[in-house]
């Protein structure tokens, strides 16, 4: 993987790690909405975990809304795909499983299913979430969410959600990644209502401690506005201390 961006020319990219549910708070539901409202406003095509359901889905939902469904990639691993029921992905938002059982709306394929999803007819609707891609593996995944990002234009990068431990190990792995010279993208949480303060403190202590050297302290940028977020990946300063590694030929 290459580790710089694509050519001027180009239209910036950007991954969205998120969880896969509404949680509890309606304000990170609405953080997803803004989020994808000023980056679709700004030009710019979105990866993500593919699927229709919570944050993820308010986030590919309200993108394809404002830009087409050619705006929007979603990259599901085979093992996850989802077969959501029509009610749930034309009639409803994400928000009505807030409260309830929100798994009472989705299956998992049979085998056979699985074998017949090379297309994205059995994940969402493309009119309403955009492009879908299957995969084989997480690994998978990740590396083509970040060629897709570190092949975008200025701006592009990574920007992370409220999210379980899913989005924890993305942002982790795109952290790493650009700490040793992988890739140099920015990493942006969305702080609302504290959700990642746990991370931030854990970052400043480990620095404090001599586990993350002082130079790579500001690889995640914190931003508690989604609508800071462009801002934040247009002026990302790549981190000092990052570790100069060749991986030409990996």
């Amino acid at each position: 993987m290459a580790s710089t961006n694509g050519s001027e020319s180009q239209q910036p990219v950007v991954c969205v790690f998120c969880a896969s549910s509404p949680g509890n708070n309606p304000a990170h539901l609405e953080s997803a909405r803004q989020l994808s409202s000023t980056l679709s406003n700004a030009g710019y095509k979105l990866v993500y975990g593919g699927g229709g359901m919570g944050i993820m889905g308010e986030v590919a939902k309200t993108f394809v809304s404002n830009s087409g469904p050619s705006s929007v990639d979603g990259i599901i691993p085979r093992a996850l795909v989802k077969a959501e029921s029509t009610a749930t992905s034309r009639n409803e938002s994400p928000a009505a499983g807030h409260g309830q059982d929100v798994k009472q709306s989705e299956r998992t394929l049979t085998k056979d299913q699985l074998k017949r999803s090379n297309t994205n007819e059995m994940v969402v609707p493309q009119s309403e979430f955009g492009n879908t891609i299957i995969v084989q593996d997480m690994h998978t995944r990740k590396r083509m969410m970040a060629e897709k990002v570190v092949g975008g234009g200025p701006g592009s990068g990574f920007v992370a959600l409220a999210g379980g431990y899913g989005t924890l190990e993305e942002v982790a792995e795109m952290v790493t990644w650009n700490q040793l010279g992988i890739h140099k993208m920015p990493i942006v949480v969305v702080n609302v209502d504290g959700i990642w303060d746990g991370v931030l403190d854990w970052v400043r202590r480990s620095v404090r401690e001599g586990f993350i050297g002082e130079g790579n302290a500001n690889i995640i940028m914190e931003v508690k506005d989604p609508k800071d977020v462009v801002d934040a990946l247009r002026d990302y300063k790549v981190a000092e201390g990052r570790f100069n590694m060749d991986w030409t030929n990996e």
